[in-house]
């Protein structure tokens, strides 16, 4: 099954069969040794074309993903989800705020305060 030869069941080792006596060892043990030749060269390939479809999604991604940053001094709202205050089911808020965004972290996150000044704990 690997580089191109063959699975002979055992049977067909004690018992000659066409397919066996027909075999040139010769032949395989070049056959498998140019294909161990160019293993590398397709591995290279295969990293190659990896490269390039990786690419290619983060290319797609990026085309979609819609960039959005808060500076301070900016209103906004905190899903629901992220500070886990109520679980009222599906007909409750999905967003709790407003809230003023106090200090901008990076990579999204930010330091929140409410509309008193508190400042909001794990934002």
């Amino acid at each position: 099954m690997m580089y191109d030869t063959q699975v002979v069941i055992p049977a067909e080792i004690g018992m000659p069969t066409l397919r066996t006596t027909k075999i040139d060892l010769t032949k395989n043990n070049e056959a498998l040794g140019m294909n161990l030749d160019l293993i590398k060269e397709r591995r290279e390939q295969a990293a190659i074309q990896e490269a390039k479809s990786k690419k290619k999604m983060e290319k797609y991604y990026n085309s979609r993903v819609r960039d959005t940053s808060f500076k301070p001094g900016d209103m906004v709202y905190r899903s629901n989800e992220a500070s886990h205050a109520r679980d009222e089911g599906k007909l409750g808020p999905k967003w709790e705020g407003p809230y003023e965004v106090k200090e901008s972290l990076g990579k999204g996150a930010y330091k929140l305060k409410d509309y008193k000044g508190n400042e909001i704990p794990r934002t």
